[in-house]
């Protein structure tokens, strides 16, 4: 009869399960590790179940106590992390990773952030960065976060030197969507066409400053709660998007959304960046984020009468 091999837990749960027997928490262990606290209770869990025992007592809210078994082994877990610490090959000298977890609305996430990650990663060999997507429209922001991007309002919601970027709106839409329909004259043709809507972005503004005061809001089609879903049905020729001219520009520079008029009116809401845990990374980053977000604007005046 053979033998059921040996199935032996993985080093990072041993790792979480002495570091949290000796901080007394998930939290205070994640600190350590530079981990969520839900991932080091993964960890832990999985050892667990691996052992087919607890090692802790979980006592909300007074923390965490070692069971029994966990007593036993956690001696026996010390000693066999200390035999591989003390492994010459182990001790090699190394470069130290800095984590930073930041977190993005998701369309500045995904249209600002992302494209140039391979410049921030190439300049920061050093910075283990985690960008994670926050909600639209959630007031209380991601105090979880070393760095967040948000939108909102200044003051209100942003400091005017944690402004990101001056953003400026305008109509765009798909060459399919024009074609359909009559050429845009004036700014009244645009009332023509459907209009895309969301709550984060109001029309009211550009139309305003066209003259269509006494326009109201549109009230027909899907209400999109992402200005990326609203950059994606304009890209799927749905209708016309109020769109930030930094979001889109590469759907202008490729031509799939055309910009029908010169006029652009500043957006009332800003993105901002708001730092929750000061460190040489989150310094970086920032430095990083705001010359990009810099460049991007500076090439945005440079591209026509704004």
């Amino acid at each position: 009869m053979t033998e059921r091999p040996i199935r032996l837990p993985s080093f990072d749960a041993l790792l979480a399960f002495e570091a949290v027997a000796r901080a007394g928490s998930f939290e205070a262990a994640a600190a350590e590790l530079a981990l969520t606290a839900s991932a080091v209770a993964k960890r832990v869990a999985g050892l667990e179940e691996r052992l087919d025992l607890p090692l802790f007592v979980r006592q909300p809210p007074r923390g965490l106590s070692l069971t029994p078994a966990g007593h036993e082994y956690l001696p026996q877990v010390r000693q066999a992390l200390a035999l591989l610490q003390a492994m010459p090959l182990h001790q090699r000298a190394g470069t130290r990773r800095e984590r930073l977890h930041v977190s993005s609305t998701p369309t500045f996430a995904r249209q600002l952030i992302v494209p140039a990650l391979p410049g921030f990663a190439a300049a920061h060999p050093d910075i283990e960065l985690e960008l994670t997507l926050s909600v639209p429209l959630l007031a209380e922001g991601d105090a979880g976060a070393d760095v967040e991007i948000r939108h909102g309002a200044v003051p209100d919601d942003l400091a005017a030197g944690q402004v990101l970027l001056q953003d400026r709106l305008t109509p765009l839409a798909a060459p399919s969507l024009l074609a359909r329909h009559a050429p845009l004259s004036t700014a009244a043709d645009l009332l023509a066409l459907p209009l895309l809507r969301t709550p984060l972005q109001p029309w009211a503004p550009w139309l305003r400053a066209a003259g269509l005061q006494d326009t109201p809001e549109p009230d027909t089609g899907p209400r999109l709660v992402d200005l990326g879903l609203v950059l994606a049905a304009a890209l799927a020729g749905q209708g016309v998007a109020l769109a930030r001219l930094s979001l889109a520009r590469h759907e202008l520079a490729e031509g799939r959304l055309v910009q029908p008029f010169a006029l652009t009116v500043p957006a009332e809401r800003q993105y901002g960046l708001i730092t929750h845990r000061a460190s040489p990374a989150a310094q970086a980053f920032a430095g990083w984020l705001r010359a990009h977000c810099a460049a991007i604007g500076g090439a945005e005046n440079s591209s026509g009468d704004r």
